[in-house]
């Protein structure tokens, strides 16, 4: 484990008991630890060290049978309802109807959803989307490490994934092994959106600009970056720099995340 993250046995231990609480409960979000991250954007425009508190991630990204369960209950959410403001044309598009995701499976992650869609469903499973820190902190792990981004051949094996056609709906979610927190497909599944209050990303929506909680999502623009050996993450943020919160993509999915339970 990363000595900058500084776990201690005891709270590991704590990390543990709390897992297995949440999923007697049926909860499919595992808790990390938080601490001092390495980040590729600067936390205060000069460093690149940003503090992460310990949080809640939910294990797998959102599938396709997950959404539409969703919108069987939140009709305002189903293909043909959604007003223009919150999902482009886009939305679902690949779906066969409004509660049929085929010829998707229902075991793959949705993807084509809105930032707004995303925060509602989250917000259904009193959740929220994962801030960029949280999110680029979860990421940082590969299956033994809780911060593999100094290893050029993980970092070489993550970008591979960006270099394959883009011409395919995406495969089914966990077929990889998890990471070192037990969380499934951070990488080479889809891209996720994000919720960042933290004023580092400046919003392509004016409607949203000052409210600096619902800033954005993966994407926008810093006046700098760190840790430029991470490339892959570089890539995710340049290529969704250009989104808006009503937009959607192929391979753009979403997990959800919580705080942790006192």
């Amino acid at each position: 484990m990363s000595k900058a993250w500084g776990v201690s046995a005891q709270f590991a231990a704590g990390l543990l008991l709390a897992a297995a609480t949440l999923s007697a409960l049926g909860a499919d979000y595992l808790p990390l630890p938080g601490g001092t991250l390495r980040s590729v954007l600067p936390a205060d425009g000069l460093s690149s060290a940003a503090k992460v508190k310990p949080f809640l991630l939910r294990s797998k990204p959102v599938s396709n049978a997950e959404f539409r369960d969703f919108v069987m209950a939140n009709p305002q959410w189903r293909l043909g309802k959604v007003p223009s403001l919150f999902a482009s044309a886009a939305y679902l598009s690949s779906w066969n109807g409004p509660l049929n995701f085929s010829p998707l499976a229902g075991d793959a992650p949705v993807t084509q959803v809105s930032w707004f869609a995303a925060q509602a469903f989250c917000a259904s499973e009193q959740a929220r989307l994962p801030r960029w820190y949280e999110w680029e902190m979860a990421a940082a792990a590969d299956e033994t490490r809780s911060d593999a981004r100094d290893d050029p051949v993980w970092l070489a094996r993550i970008l591979n994934w960006y270099a394959r056609p883009a011409n395919q709906p995406p495969q089914a979610i966990g077929l990889d092994a998890p990471n070192f927190y037990g969380l499934y497909d951070l990488h080479g599944l889809t891209w996720e959106w994000v919720e960042d209050f933290n004023g580092l990303f400046v919003s392509a929506d004016s409607r949203v600009q000052g409210e600096q909680k619902q800033l954005d999502f993966c994407g926008g623009s810093a006046l700098s970056l760190g840790d430029k050996r991470n490339y892959a993450v570089l890539i995710r943020l340049s290529l969704l720099a250009a989104m808006e919160a009503n937009q959607s993509g192929n391979y753009l999915g979403f997990r959800c995340a919580r705080e942790p339970r006192n």
